[in-house]
């Protein structure tokens, strides 16, 4: 919602919102734009009275702006709403789903685009190194936009991509997530099926062929279907993945037949399957193969996606978004392979409205496996929770301590660098997993290891 407020005050309009705990880089990010963020909800934010009020959708009945909202008659609209009627209808819709990878997609295909001098308008859900945004309205044709499966706004329940108007449509996987608004997978997979029905006849589906979820729901397909991944049963063959000093190297294959060899500054082989699902809707839009690998070669990745928080003591710390168990294990696995010998400390927050329940409670252990240590922070919102449905730590650590490897879990982020940096020795590397602030973990662990 930040990036679009920003895109809002530059074409002119007067911007103001409310939040609650906003923390960097999104808070930092306001600042610089000039863009007033009220911290907390008041009735009183509203007597300007506002000509339209964008209601986020984390925001739910009882909230002081919404009930004033509603008894004044203003005029409100969902986030993917307003998108849809001020910035989409208009353009040609690229929607990027999958339960992983989208932000990652999103943001190489708009920088790949960008470098071949397509004025692209991208949405995505985070900050892009090579843009310092993460919405922008540009003039060409192409809109591409992340396509968040999670639920509109309090008055509206369908998934946010089903507002966005695809012509073409990227599924990168599907998984169980979002287990407070989805029962099951199966009601998950009704949701992304929605999405494929809205693709007209002349649009294309890009799909990850090696995920059975995403080969089942596209063979209903009304437009051409374009799979990719790592079996050769796929139209585009990721062969020969390699790991460089630089990141990635792979060959890619179209109908078996060689396209080109691509390199990618980013690590995990996850990430090849995320910059094929771009190169084909490139190669779709009359990209050569030359053109996408020079857009890959100078990509800079997103904010949070293991980005080096810093080194201290030859010790290096990362910030990482990964907290579905998948997310956790692919980082993981990227890291070992990219750092061969290297001890890896695993710092996990239960912050994300599946993960700080027990849903993946027997996944968590194995998704570990490439760390040589853990340490699990506070559950989020624990209080909101029943105990029983709550995750239980205590297992996961006895399960990782089984295992021969360090494992320690604590309310208190003092407490966890207490335990921590006794451990660490010169080429280690610590990545810090949440998708939130985990209570400045990151500042406070570089500043411990300076002190020395």
């Amino acid at each position: 919602m930040a990036n679009v407020a920003a895109e809002l005050k530059a074409m002119g309009y007067q911007i103001s919102g409310s939040d609650e705990n906003t923390y960097p880089p999104m808070s930092t990010f306001l600042q610089t734009q000039g863009i007033k963020a009220f911290d907390g909800y008041r009735e009183s934010h509203l007597d300007h009275q506002p000509d339209l009020v964008v209601i986020g959708n984390a925001i739910s009945r009882g909230n002081p702006e919404v009930e004033a909202t509603l008894e004044r008659k203003l005029f409100y609209l969902s986030l993917p709403e307003l998108l849809k009627e001020f910035f989409i209808r208009n353009k040609q819709s690229i929607v990027v789903a999958g339960t992983h990878g989208k932000t990652t997609s999103v943001a190489l295909l708009s920088w790949v685009l960008e470098n071949v001098d397509i004025d692209c308008s991208f949405l995505i859900g985070g900050i892009p190194i090579n843009f310092g945004r993460g919405f922008k309205l540009g003039n060409g044709q192409p809109f591409v936009l992340e396509g968040d499966e999670y639920d509109t706004a309090f008055f509206d329940k369908r998934p946010k991509f089903l507002h966005y108007l695809p012509e073409i449509a990227i599924i990168n996987n599907i998984e169980f997530d979002h287990c407070d608004i989805y029962r099951d997978v199966a009601e998950i997979e009704l949701c992304f099926q929605r999405l494929i029905n809205l693709i007209p006849r002349n649009g294309l589906l890009v799909v990850n062929y090696d995920d059975p979820r995403c080969r089942k729901l596209s063979s209903k397909a009304f437009c051409r279907v374009d799979s990719f991944g790592y079996s050769p049963a796929a139209d585009w063959q990721i062969d020969n993945l390699q790991a460089t000093p630089e990141g990635l190297q792979f060959t890619v294959k179209r109908n078996n037949e060689q396209l080109g060899k691509f390199a990618l500054p980013l690590i995990g082989k996850h990430n090849a399957m995320n910059a094929v699902g771009v190169l084909i809707v490139a190669y779709h839009l009359g990209l050569s193969a030359d053109q996408i690998q020079a857009g890959f070669s100078t990509f800079k990745n997103v904010k949070r996606r293991l980005e080096i928080c810093g080194v201290e003591k030859g010790i290096t710390v990362f910030d990482d978004f990964a907290h579905h168990p998948t997310a956790i294990r692919q980082t993981l696995e990227g890291l070992i392979t990219h750092y061969p010998g290297h001890r890896i400390w695993a710092l996990f927050e239960p912050r994300s409205n599946t993960t700080r329940r027990n849903v993946f409670q027997n996944d968590f252990a194995p998704a570990f496996e490439k760390a040589y240590g853990v340490a699990i922070g506070r559950i989020n919102r624990a209080h909101l929770l029943e105990p029983k449905e709550r995750l239980n730590r205590n297992q996961i650590v006895t399960s990782l301590t089984a295992q021969g490897k360090p494992a320690f879990y604590s309310d208190s982020v003092d407490e966890i660098i207490d335990w921590l940096v006794p451990q660490l020795q010169k080429g280690d590397l610590v990545v810090i997993m949440s998708n939130g602030a985990f209570d400045g973990i990151h500042t406070k662990l570089l500043a411990q290891l300076q002190k020395g």
